[in-house]
């Protein structure tokens, strides 16, 4: 029984787990979006929440906390900086995971995992959007299959 064993193995040694989620979580802060599968992603959730609240915190002894876990001293330097005032009225939930699909090599479950709120992707495209002028709507139905002739039902087959 697992029975007060908190946390995923991920199949891999714990010094390799550690590397494995360090890297994840210098990504996920560099890019603000990033494709992993299910498990890594809900392991990464609870370590990237961790580095934005010491973001939000914003004094040295934090900065060397974050440092200890993020890879780059340009990411650290983008999380104090950008990514922590973003938050700064949250009170955690800081990430957002969406499923995606499976992994076309081995069936594995893959999930986006990125940054809530409004990044400058957003409030560019808003911007965008305010100045464009509304396309008018077309009418989408569906397609219809080759060799198959309307009002006759499936009487004339697609193989000859």
């Amino acid at each position: 029984m697992r029975h007060r064993k908190a946390g995923r193995k991920l199949g891999r040694t714990s010094s390799h787990l550690k590397a494995t989620l360090r890297n994840l979580v210098t990504s996920l802060l560099e890019h603000e979006k990033i494709e992993t599968t299910d498990a890594k992603a809900k392991e990464l959730r609870k370590i990237a929440d961790k580095m934005i609240t010491l973001g939000k915190r914003g004094d040295l002894h934090a900065r060397r906390q974050a440092l200890s876990v993020i890879m780059t001293k340009k990411v650290v330097k983008k999380l104090f900086e950008e990514i922590a005032p973003r938050f700064q009225n949250r009170q955690g939930g800081y990430t957002r995971i969406m499923k995606v699909g499976r992994r076309l090599g081995d069936n594995a479950p893959l999930s986006i995992i990125e940054l809530v709120g409004e990044g400058k992707a957003k409030k560019e495209k808003k911007k965008k959007a305010a100045g464009k002028k509304e396309k008018p709507e077309r009418k989408k139905g569906p397609k219809p299959q080759p060799g198959y002739e309307k009002g006759k039902g499936r009487e004339k087959s697609r193989f000859p």
